[in-house]
């Protein structure tokens, strides 16, 4: 198979775009896989590192500008329109899959006037704008969540689940002897919640000796975080402005705070691990909340809102947490049965029966 996947910015579309080209690369290693995504993305530096193709077109985010600056945008779009079509007829994919992100909307609109079949991954609970329009003409729409089928009446939706990596379905449980402690906010970090749990080391003080503490800063967080935890004295930390290798972090973390993005909880239900969720207070349609929400009532983890998010009370939530070993191991056999295993072969599979359908 020829597959060419579009999108990205940020970890949250990137990492199952990776997941499903290391996927493919296993069921068919002779197939070939291009990446399609922006210079400014997350993709553009860590696509060349892991070995995967890419090649990048001239687009920007849509969301939040004001009027002006949406007509500058329009005119990228016409011109990453023109490249895209460019690379599609270069590369000739049997199949396109987009996972997000703006510049997957040029690519899959230029699929579209080609004749080359694509799908579109959603990943959240509900859909941004671009997946709601661009499901219109998407062979299918693979859905990480089935209350997002409700977006989607007139394209074939299929619930496949978030790809997460091979790495990741293979976690091991939670440590017997070591405690740590995950902090991330996704892969360009999270303000509110650097300071919050920085603020709360004084509140955690019991745990100083005992505790690691691996940290994903962002790269503008970094030196303030740093500093944070030397001022407190805190001697087992690991602060890291992007960390590479989520998949042994997680299986090192006894306790997860972090950010509550459907790739996040993917990951951490494959993992099988317990977390403080707070979801980012911006995010389109408030989906972060909605999924934060699904997770703790099932029992798979806790949420805290950014407004709530003083460091008094996540110090003791924390606190509470690694003191209770029993709830830390409830949690996490709760978030293991939400685990959907196998998403990146289900829509691999979907890939190929779209082409059959074209027979």
């Amino acid at each position: 198979m020829k597959l060419l996947l579009a999108g990205g910015g940020t970890g949250g579309h990137l990492f199952p775009a990776i997941s499903l080209a290391e996927q493919l690369k296993y069921e068919e290693p002779q197939s070939e896989i291009l990446f399609v995504g922006t210079e400014r993305g997350l993709e553009a530096r860590m696509l060349p590192e892991l070995g995967w193709s890419l090649k990048t077109i001239e687009m920007s985010a849509w969301a939040g500008l004001g009027f002006v600056a949406r007509l500058k945008v329009l005119g990228k779009l016409v011109k990453s329109f023109a490249q895209s079509r460019t690379i599609l007829r270069e590369f000739s994919p049997d199949v396109v899959v987009g996972v997000g992100g703006y510049a997957s909307v040029p690519v899959l609109l230029a699929a579209k006037t080609l004749g080359i079949p694509y799908l579109v991954h959603e990943q959240n609970a509900w859909p941004g704008l671009a997946n709601r329009l661009l499901g219109h003409w998407a062979k299918r729409v693979c859905l990480s969540f089935g209350e997002a089928d409700r977006a989607f009446h007139s394209s074939a939706t299929v619930l496949t689940g978030n790809p997460v990596r091979v790495a990741m379905e293979n976690c091991p449980a939670i440590p017997e002897e070591q405690i740590c402690l995950l902090v991330f906010g996704g892969s360009q970090g999270a303000r509110a919640i650097n300071r919050a749990v920085v603020a709360a080391l004084p509140d955690l003080a019991e745990w100083r000796e005992k505790l690691e503490i691996v940290h994903q800063s962002g790269k503008l967080d970094y030196v303030e975080v740093v500093r944070g935890y030397e001022e407190n004295g805190w001697p087992k930390v690991d602060v890291q402005p992007f960390i590479v290798d989520m998949a042994q972090a997680y299986a090192n973390a006894t306790l997860i705070v972090c950010r509550a993005g459907a790739p996040t909880l993917a990951e951490l239900t494959a993992c099988g691990r317990p977390a403080v969720l707070v979801p980012y207070p911006h995010a389109a349609a408030g989906h972060q909340s909605v999924n934060a929400q699904a997770m703790a009532m099932k029992g798979a983890a806790l949420m805290m809102e950014e407004s709530d998010l003083t460091p008094a009370r996540l110090g003791k939530l924390i606190s509470g947490l690694l003191h209770d070993r029993t709830s830390l191991t409830t949690m996490a056999a709760a978030a293991k049965t939400l685990a959907r295993r196998g998403a990146a072969a289900r829509i691999l599979q979907e890939c190929r029966t779209v082409l059959l359908e074209r027979v």
